[in-house]
C-alpha cells in the first residue's frame, strides 16, 4: 500500500456487543479531554444488559455536541479489563492493524486540527452532531513505511504512559496528605480559630492598581478582573504578605468560599468589601498550615452551611472565629506543610507535562504528511 490519505470508513468497522449476560463490569463514560472515566450517571435503575461492551484496542465515539464543544469525542480503550458504556455511544475497531494501529489513529484525533475539522463538518442541528457516516469520511494519513507509523505512535503512547504514571503518583500523595489532616482530628483536641487570629485593617499607603488582587474559590489570589479605570483605590485594604483575605459573600460561588493567603512576598491591595486577617502567633499556628485546613472540601461545606441571609448569604468574621480545628505542635504543622509543598510541585509538573503532550501529536505527524504530499 502506497502512502496516501484514506477515509476512516475504509479502516474501521462498528462493533455492537451488548452486555446481555448482565455481567458486573465497570460502567465508563468519556469526557471532553478524550479520556475514559467512571460514569457519573445514576445507573441504579438502568438496564445494563443494553449497555455496550468495550474491549482493549477498541474505540468509543460520541457523535453529539461536536459542533458545540469543537471536540471530536473519540477515545481509545487501553485497559485490560472489559467495561460497559452507554448504548448512546458507538464502538468501533480497526479492521486491519497491519495497515493502521489503534494508537496511531488515536494520535490523529489528539490533534487540535482534527477537532476543528470535526467542528467544521458537523451538522447545524441543536446537538451539533457529527454522525457516523460523516465521521467515516474524515481522511487519515497512511504511510507506506509502517515502521514510521509505529515509531510515531510508540513515542506518543510512551509520553502518555509516563504522564499517567506521574498523575497516579500525584493522586497517591494527595491521599497521604488528606489522611494526615483527617488523623489530626482524632489525635488533637480542637480549638476555636478565633483565639489564633485577628482582623487586619491597614489602609492603602500608596500602592497602585497593578497591586490590586481578587480572590478565587480555589484559595488563591488572582489579578483583579475588575475594570479599575477611574476607581478610587485609596480606601482599598492592604493585604500584607502572610495575611489572609476572604469574601464574606458565599452566594453563587459553586458551594465554595473565596479565600486566600498572600504568599507573593509583597503587600497587595484588595477590595474594601473583603475581610483581611492574620495569625497572631506563628509559633502556635502556621499560616501555611491554616491554609491547608481551609482548602479541605469539608471547610467549604462548613462555610456554606453556616452562611446566613436571604438574597445574599454571608459567612462573616464572627463565623470565621467560631471555626473549630485541631492545632498540633509546630513541628508537626511544618512537616505536613512540607509534604503539601511537594504535592503542589508535583501537580504543577503534571499540568506542564499534560500541556507538552498535546502539541507533540502534530509534530510527530509532520514528517508523515510531508512524505504523502511528496508522493501526491
Amino acid at each position: 500500500m502506497k502512502s496516501s490519505y484514506e477515509p476512516i470508513g475504509k479502516l474501521v468497522r462498528l462493533v455492537d456487543e451488548r452486555n446481555r449476560d448482565d455481567r458486573s463490569l465497570p460502567v465508563m463514560g468519556i469526557n471532553i479531554s478524550k479520556n475514559f472515566m467512571p460514569s457519573v450517571a445514576n445507573t441504579t435503575e438502568s438496564d445494563l444488559t443494553k449497555y455496550k461492551i468495550i474491549r482493549k484496542g477498541q474505540f468509543a465515539y460520541s457523535p453529539m455536541q461536536v459542533g458545540r464543544d469543537e471536540v471530536i469525542r473519540v477515545v481509545l480503550y487501553t485497559a485490560d479489563e472489559e467495561a460497559i458504556i452507554s448504548p448512546a455511544y458507538l464502538v468501533f475497531e480497526i479492521i486491519d492493524q497491519s495497515i493502521i494501529t489503534p494508537e496511531y489513529l488515536m494520535m490523529w484525533f489528539q490533534r487540535k486540527e482534527s477537532d476543528r475539522f470535526g467542528w467544521f463538518i458537523s451538522d447545524g442541528s441543536v446537538r451539533s452532531s457529527l454522525d457516523w457516516e460523516r465521521f467515516c469520511e474524515i481522511n487519515v494519513p497512511i504511510h507506506a513505511d509502517k515502521a514510521r507509523q509505529f515509531q510515531a505512535a510508540t513515542i506518543y503512547s510512551s509520553l502518555q504512559a509516563n504522564e499517567r504514571r506521574y498523575f497516579r503518583s500525584v493522586k497517591d500523595l494527595q491521599l497521604i496528605c488528606d489522611s494526615f489532616m483527617s488523623d489530626l482530628i482524632e489525635k488533637y483536641e480542637s480549638s476555636s480559630l478565633g483565639r489564633y487570629i485577628e482582623l487586619s485593617t491597614n489602609s492603602n499607603y500608596g500602592l497602585d492598581v497593578t497591586n490590586v488582587r481578587g480572590v478565587a474559590t480555589d484559595k488563591k489570589l488572582i489579578k483583579s478582573k475588575a475594570n479599575m479605570t477611574d476607581v478610587d483605590i485609596t480606601n482599598y485594604k492592604i493585604l500584607q504578605n502572610g495575611e489572609f483575605v476572604f469574601t464574606p459573600d458565599t452566594s453563587r460561588r459553586g458551594e465554595k468560599i473565596s479565600l486566600a493567603l498572600n504568599s507573593e512576598g509583597q503587600d497587595v491591595l484588595v477590595s474594601k468589601i473583603y475581610s483581611v486577617f492574620r495569625v497572631k502567633d506563628h509559633d502556635e499556628l502556621l499560616p501555611e498550615f491554616l491554609l491547608l485546613w481551609f482548602k479541605r472540601a469539608e471547610f467549604d461545606r462548613y462555610a456554606r452551611f453556616h452562611s446566613w441571609g436571604s438574597a445574599r448569604e454571608t459567612f462573616n468574621w464572627e463565623d470565621m472565629c467560631e471555626v473549630s480545628l485541631p492545632v498540633p505542635p509546630k513541628e508537626i504543622q511544618e512537616s505536613i506543610v512540607a509534604i503539601y509543598e511537594v504535592l503542589e510541585t508535583r501537580i504543577a509538573i503534571s499540568s506542564k507535562v499534560q500541556k507538552m503532550i498535546s502539541p507533540s501529536a502534530p509534530i510527530l505527524f509532520a514528517g508523515i504528511i510531508q512524505d504523502i504530499e511528496k508522493v501526491s
